[in-house]
């Protein structure tokens, strides 16, 4: 009887690759997926530990699966990701229902773990290779994260990535514009590239290569008509990126570039390595060479000693950029992170009623922007249905802006949508049949 697996993703993009890695690994050992939890045979979670939130969400599924094994005491039970990595010294003395745990760079042992003859419960933790390396599985047909590097140089005071993933290693140029092309000849039409800093891929490299270089040689690949990445740093967005975005047909008008936080001595407290000047700076550099493009972005609200008026200058900052869409999080305190040994003297309640009018003025701002698209007729690439009215359809623009719209097409199709309406979230348009006949 063929075996079952079941995995379960929390956190970012990077996990998300890696899951779809994890299936196509699993596949390729005979395995299929089964739709419910319940119906596996072997039941794996992939864990974040970024934010507090993500682990309470990961122990809460982790004990449903330990209700499921003491059902079937033959059930695999795995634990992969970030989350396994920072416990890794006692995940099993806490879980000891868990069968297999690995980190993020030991993605390839579970194939290893589930084809040995004795399943004794096994833990692997060191920094070993890309998952990029692996069969994939893709969610869609004609979009593809690509993982252009692993780890983290960086040391912000606040993130656990650098300990849970390692020092940055990028993969070889020459292997990225290989599976690029592969990717193009199998129908993708928008490829992702994931780093933990993407915009220092490359300086590791014998001889160095350039984030840009690689941008421009995939822009060259027939069929690659979308080309997305994130995250960069904001002290490494150069004019040369941001140049490729001007000049490569390819490249999406859509820039993700963190914040975290609108005040230098906060910034200098996180260890950013940036200021809000140089922040405004890099902002303005964009802005100059593209107009149009979306700014989006990550804050944090109440970092350990961030006063009121500290929080005023985040809020200015928001106001002054005009992003096109925020990701917002309270402070949550991380272990083996240096901001964990602080003082969290901002009270949760100072944190949510901030939380509160960032959001505010983040959306306000967004609706604002989204304005610009009305009346305008964009490309839309089709992924589904609309998740609010199934007789419609629902698509991303280049600007990364979702687009639900009248029409007929199918997922994976580029077309023309007459933009009718915004809001803060999302567009709403309907296809334009002139403009597709004129193609």
């Amino acid at each position: 009887m063929q075996r079952r697996y079941h995995v379960t993703t929390f956190g970012c993009q990077m996990n998300e690759h890696d899951s779809e890695r994890m299936k196509g690994m699993l596949e390729s050992l005979g395995y299929r997926e089964a739709a419910e939890r319940a119906d596996a045979d072997l039941i794996l979670f992939n864990t974040c530990s970024i934010r507090e939130k993500a682990d309470e969400r990961f122990i809460t599924h982790l004990n449903q699966a330990k209700g499921l094994k003491a059902k079937d005491p033959d059930r695999i039970i795995g634990v992969g990701g970030c989350w396994a990595q920072s416990v890794k010294d006692h995940v099993f003395q806490q879980f000891p229902f868990v069968d297999v745990a690995f980190g993020p760079g030991q993605v390839h042992r579970l194939a290893e773990f589930l084809t040995s003859d004795s399943l004794t419960a096994q833990g692997y933790f060191e920094f070993e290779g890309f998952t990029g390396h692996l069969p994939m599985k893709r969610a869609r047909d004609f979009q593809a994260w690509m993982q252009i590097s692993v780890g983290c140089n960086c040391a912000c005071s606040y993130c656990i990535v650098p300990s849970t993933r390692g020092r940055e290693v990028s993969r070889p140029f020459g292997e990225l514009v290989a599976e690029a092309r592969r990717l193009a000849g199998e129908g993708v039409r928008e490829v992702t590239l994931l780093g933990q800093n993407v915009n220092s891929y490359g300086r590791d490299l014998r001889p160095r290569a350039q984030f840009s270089e690689l941008l421009r040689e995939l822009d060259t690949i027939d069929g690659l008509d979308r080309i997305r990445y994130t995250s960069p740093h904001p002290k490494d967005m150069r004019e040369d990126v941001i140049l490729a975005h001007a000049e490569l047909g390819s490249l999406c008008p859509h820039i993700h570039l963190p914040l975290q936080a609108g005040s230098s001595r906060v910034l200098k407290a996180m260890r950013r390595t940036y200021t809000r000047e140089r922040y405004m700076d890099r902002v303005a550099l964009i802005r100059e060479h593209l107009p149009d493009v979306a700014l989006t972005t990550d804050i944090i609200v109440g970092f350990p000693g961030e006063t009121e008026a500290e929080f005023r200058e985040t809020l200015e900052v928001v106001e002054e950029v005009g992003y096109d869409g925020a990701f917002t999080f309270n402070f949550s305190p991380r272990r083996g992170t240096t901001a964990a040994l602080l003082e969290d003297d901002v009270t949760n309640e100072e944190k949510v009623e901030r939380m509160q009018r960032l959001i505010e003025v983040v959306q306000r701002r967004a609706a604002e922007r989204a304005q610009r698209f009305v009346g305008r007729t964009l490309d839309v690439l089709v992924e589904g249905t609309s998740r609010h009215d199934a007789d419609r359809l629902r698509g991303r623009i280049g600007h990364n802006k979702t687009v639900n719209f009248d029409g007929i097409a199918e997922p994976g199709s580029i077309v023309p949508v007459h933009i009718t309406a915004a809001t803060s979230q999302s567009l709403r348009g309907e296809m334009s049949l002139l403009a597709l006949a004129s193609r």
